[in-house]
């Protein structure tokens, strides 16, 4: 590029320089009347200013603004830029991100799914009362982790609740963000400064519908009471113009105490009716620590025969009992050990796959016990049997040997003849016992399970349980009377 040509152009843009200041100063004038309308202080005053005739010291001004921005340069200000970015990320006074606003309602849904079955297998889940139709913050008192699951697995999935965390522990670790995100939908609440914000922050949300869970005590309590309530569910309700429902929660400081380890406890949920905007977090303590008495006081609806049931298959004598009775059962004992699980797994479905377990531990010990008993020439009573069962065991076992044992599930012949025509036919006691464990094992197995998921299927109607144990015992004795009668 020559110097005439450089100089040209110089000359020229000298001369257009002020024409592009005047526009400068003109956008940016109509920049900031548009923020003074949407509420801010500062740029405003300028476009009031302009407004009221006095165009000149704006001009002025914004001139040497942008006189001011020439000079820094780009580079100065992407420092700047910068700068605020890494004191964002570093931790600083700034407001946490926004949580996303349209979860998934799929992920509500699996998230409900997953938390009542995780309860009704550690003692069950009561809830009474509704959320009103539109969006809410939800207040509830707070003893335990297990609160978290309980009111995500009682309130609606078309609410989409979300609850909110302590940042400084549940989002400490990546791990730990994980978790609550994907299982309690969770977003972090600051509690050394900046909570607020991050409330807020949910404010669009609870307009689309959704349900903000908080605990306004801000910890765990210990000792049962409800501690005081801090004020910002109240103040995110009436920002976002949604109402407060209060709910009571009871059992969750028995299923999982603070500090301590989980047990089996049924957990009731009452959700009470929505507070007045006038609330004050008094008003709310009162109105949660009313409903968490009344809901701890309400006497269980629940079957005392299940309970007794449920405590021994509970304890230590539990399991000793199942591999009792499936042992007796494989030698001479007439009632078979599914008997045992079809009532003790409905008592208590989470006890389900040990208690199967042990029953077919005890049918296999009595099954090899009968067949040395047997290869020895010793006969043990038979009580329910017939000789044509006999005989079409040793027709089974002439032909296919061990594996013979395979039809046991399905032709109603008991599992102690067998093991005794087995003996008697020298059967290999290590392939009867092979054969045996892939026979036996599939169907006690799966009628443990299926026990247990009736169970947690008729959690609801625990009180019945009696009545169902006495069903129960009718139609197993009417089936053995048709398979006897059957094989006479």
């Amino acid at each position: 590029m020559t110097t005439a040509r450089f100089a040209s152009r110089e000359g020229a843009g000298a001369r257009t320089r002020p024409r592009r200041l005047r526009r400068r100063s003109a956008m940016a004038g109509q920049r900031r009347g548009r923020a003074g309308a949407a509420g801010g202080t500062g740029s405003g005053a300028a476009a009031v200013a302009f407004a009221a005739g006095r165009p000149g010291d704006v001009r002025g001004r914004e001139s040497r603004r942008v006189r001011g921005a020439g000079r820094r340069g780009p580079a100065l200000d992407r420092g700047r830029t910068r700068g605020r970015g890494r004191r964002a990320v570093s931790g600083g006074p700034g407001p946490a991100p926004a949580p996303a606003l349209a979860p998934s309602l799929l992920g509500a849904v699996l998230r409900r799914a997953l938390w009542w079955v995780v309860l009704t297998v550690t003692g069950g889940l009561r809830r009474r009362g509704q959320l009103p139709p539109r969006g809410c913050v939800v207040v509830a008192n707070h003893s335990s982790h297990a609160d978290t699951a309980a009111l995500l697995a009682a309130l609606g999935a078309r609410h989409r609740p979300a609850i909110g965390a302590a940042a400084d522990y549940w989002f400490a670790s990546p791990w730990r963000r994980r978790v609550c995100r994907v299982l309690a939908a969770g977003f972090p609440v600051r509690r050394t400064g900046g909570g607020m914000d991050d409330l807020m922050s949910m404010a669009d949300g609870l307009r689309a519908g959704r349900a903000v869970v908080l605990f306004p005590e801000g910890t765990r309590g210990a000792d049962g009471e409800v501690g005081a309530f801090h004020r910002g569910a109240l103040v995110l309700a009436e920002r976002a113009g949604v109402p407060v429902v209060p709910v009571g929660i009871a059992g969750t400081d028995r299923l999982l105490p603070k500090h301590g380890r989980l047990r089996s406890s049924l957990v009731r949920v009452r959700i009470g009716e929505p507070l007045p905007p006038s609330a004050t977090p008094q008003d709310a303590r009162a109105a949660v620590a009313a409903l968490h008495a009344r809901t701890g006081a309400e006497p269980p609806r629940d079957s005392p025969v299940r309970r007794r049931v449920a405590a021994v298959a509970a304890s230590r004598w539990g399991l000793p009992l199942a591999v009792a009775w499936a042992f007796a059962e494989a030698l001479s004992w007439p009632l078979m050990p599914e008997l045992l699980l079809g009532i003790a797994c409905v008592a208590l479905p989470r006890a389900a796959p040990r208690l199967s377990l042990a029953a077919l531990a005890g049918s296999l010990a009595g099954g090899l016990l009968a067949l040395q008993l047997a290869n020895t020439g010793h006969q043990l009573p038979a009580p329910l049997t017939t000789d044509r069962m006999r005989a079409e065991v040793r027709h089974e076992l002439a032909a296919e040997s061990a594996s013979a044992v395979r039809h046991q599930p399905w032709n109603g012949i008991p599992f102690k003849v067998y093991a005794t025509e087995a003996g008697r036919a020298d059967v290999s006691a290590g392939d009867w016992l092979a054969e045996s464990a892939r026979a036996r094992g599939a169907r006690t197995l799966t009628v443990g399970a299926g026990f247990g998921m009736l169970g947690l299927l008729l959690h609801r109607f625990r009180r019945y349980y009696g009545a169902y144990v006495a069903l129960l015992g009718a139609g197993f004795a009417a089936g053995l009377s048709l398979i006897v009668a059957g094989w006479s």
